[in-house]
């Protein structure tokens, strides 16, 4: 059967389209059989996934970036089908985390087609959240503060590739304001003055290794959460966000839970998979082992 691909032909600054005709050359080299339907604009890749007749299919997969992804997670879970496939992901955005856990980077769209040829699974968490009465679903990452607003600079300079997040990073940096948290995590409560807090399914935000200990089947979301630093200093530690490193900080508190509420004095935007939406208080659950994708 053929995989449904969900294809966003504006995701990378336009990368995606231009490598379209090249990317459908290489799936029926390999013997790929695929239907591509292409997104039209944003949320549109909800749509097309919720209203897909799943029985016709052997897969759906993401074709974009983080946010493409976002919202073909959305639509599968809309979707009334009693057949649930596994997704897959085909890297042509510019930010592309989810694969690198996969050892793959944004553009790798040759070995990620190779990976769904294979048709080797695994097991994934899934991320669930309510904000604003709302349910959502992600795979990889949901943020606030400043890597939200790292993420809304970012996506004003995304021609610039994944060195927008870098430059993002930089610039909320030097007009750093902390704010109030207060969190639930498994029960257990938190109260900090605070720069960000992530909650990691898997281990990259961007090209930043948030999360180095973060697995993605065991039922558990790995929550970083930084308290208020100089700015000299965050400047100085930056680096240790690329690395992983920065887990060792005095600054920074991780945890890992199957639930986690968050509430903050002020309203503060979300940025699940890259996206921005919504905002605080959320409330979110992993959902363990809940879907299937196609893993090397």
């Amino acid at each position: 059967m053929k995989q449904l691909i969900i294809y966003n032909p504006w995701a990378g600054h336009g990368y995606a389209g231009k490598n379209l005709a090249e990317i459908e050359a290489y799936m029926d080299q390999i013997g790929l059989p695929y239907e591509i339907q292409q997104t039209k604009h944003q949320g549109h890749g909800i749509e097309l996934t919720q209203e897909a007749d799943f029985s016709q299919y052997a897969g759906i997969i993401a074709a974009g970036g983080d946010g493409t992804l976002f919202e073909v997670i959305n639509g599968y879970y809309r979707n009334p089908s009693p057949t649930k496939l596994p997704i897959g992901v085909l890297p042509v955005g510019t930010g592309n985390a989810f694969v690198r856990d996969m050892n793959l980077h944004h553009h790798d769209w040759k070995p990620a087609l190779d990976v769904i040829k294979a048709g080797v699974t695994q097991k994934f968490d899934v991320g669930h959240f309510i904000t604003e009465g709302e349910t959502w679903y992600f795979l990889n990452i949901l943020g606030l503060g400043i890597v939200a607003d790292i993420g809304a600079t970012a996506i004003k300079m995304k021609s610039l590739g994944n060195i927008s997040y870098t430059l993002g990073s930089l610039y909320h940096i030097l007009k750093l304001k902390p704010y109030q948290v207060k969190l639930e995590i498994d029960g257990q409560i938190l109260e900090r003055e605070n720069i960000f807090v992530e909650i990691s399914n898997t281990r990259y935000t961007a090209n930043f290794l948030m999360a180095p200990a973060a697995k993605t089947d065991d039922g558990l979301l790995d929550v970083t959460i930084l308290s208020p630093k100089g700015r000299v200093g965050l400047m100085q530690s930056f680096p240790k966000i690329i690395t992983g490193e920065h887990i060792h900080m005095k600054e920074v508190e991780t945890f890992q839970a199957s639930h986690i509420r968050v509430e903050t004095n002020i309203p503060k935007i979300l940025t699940p998979d890259g996206e921005l939406m919504a905002s605080t208080p959320i409330e979110v659950n992993c959902l363990k082992q809940a879907i299937d994708v196609f893993w090397e």
